[in-house]
């Protein structure tokens, strides 16, 4: 993308990396119809009410320094227009950078996309990034096999695909996989089961604790005997209709439908409870178990 994007001209602004979708899916993305000899941006709308494109946008842009000159032109801008204060109606200092940006360029031989046909996928939510992560670990088969943990004397038992920081400590009695992430200086004891989650960097899982389908935070610490729970509802966000199954969403009684379960960072769970499809923000110390909980 970088090496696609030094081969435009000098007056370039950005290049957006783009995908190929479904025309149903690319109803939830910002839309790209571009030339297909030059890949310039003809036209650009953001979640169009009808199919423009397949065409989508990733997410991923790459700048020129030029872009300083635009950005100040529309920052003033807003600065000298009056807005209703209200909701719907952005803020004088905000720039926003599909409307105010990627829609004005569009046209102006400005700006480019690069179509990637690499796996891509957006990561909206704690199920999305768990879909992301078992995705992410296939790659390795083919790209990074070195990456991938394997079964041995003295170590771990590993099914499917797993990936441990060189820098983890972790006990040959624990049970890893299939699809786990474990971060850099995670600390995993003895006894612990691990699946389909991602153990971030700084974590501590004490001695027979058990993670499923969750993603745990950074220095966050899981005590002995305690197992960390989510519910796997087809995480897979581009699907369609499927982001809505990896958002949180409420029951009539103010609870959270089963989902992934997410540990923020720096949170302290005691031993022997149990926490299922909750959400834990971050620094918090636990007294028990919960289910279907947001923990502020």
């Amino acid at each position: 993308m970088l090496e696609f994007h030094k081969t435009k001209p000098s007056g370039t602004y950005c290049t957006i990396l783009g995908t190929e979708a479904t025309r149903t899916q690319s109803l939830e993305y910002g839309c790209i119809v571009e030339n297909k000899e030059t890949h310039e941006v003809l036209h650009y709308v953001e979640k169009p009410e009808t199919y423009i494109s397949t065409t989508i946008n990733c997410g991923i842009y790459l700048f020129s320094p030029a872009i300083f000159k635009p950005l100040e032109t529309i920052f003033k801008k807003n600065l000298e227009e009056n807005y209703n204060f209200d909701l719907n109606t952005p803020s004088k200092e905000i720039i926003r950078l599909e409307q105010d940006i990627l829609i004005p360029l569009a046209g102006t031989s400005k700006l480019f996309v690069y179509d990637t046909t690499r796996f891509w996928s957006q990561i909206k939510s704690s199920g999305a990034a768990i879909y992301a992560n078992r995705h992410y670990l296939a790659i390795f088969q083919d790209t990074h096999p070195e990456r991938l943990a394997k079964n041995g004397k003295g170590k771990p038992t590993i099914i499917g695909d797993v990936s441990i920081d060189p820098t983890a400590d972790v006990h040959p009695s624990a049970v890893l996989g299939p699809n786990v992430t474990i971060g850099k200086h995670v600390t995993v004891g003895e006894g612990v089961r691990v699946r389909e989650s991602i153990i971030l960097e700084g974590a501590t899982l004490q001695d027979h604790c058990c993670i499923l389908y969750s993603v745990i935070g950074w220095n966050s610490s899981v005590g002995v005997w305690t197992r960390v729970e989510g519910t796997p509802n087809d995480p897979n966000p581009n699907k369609p209709f499927a982001k809505l199954a990896t958002m949180p969403t409420f029951t009539n009684d103010g609870k959270l439908n089963p989902s992934i379960t997410v540990i923020g960072s720096n949170v302290q769970i005691p031993s022997e409870v149990v926490i299922i499809n909750s959400i834990v923000l971050p620094d918090k110390s636990l007294s028990g178990s919960y289910k279907n909980q947001i923990i502020l």
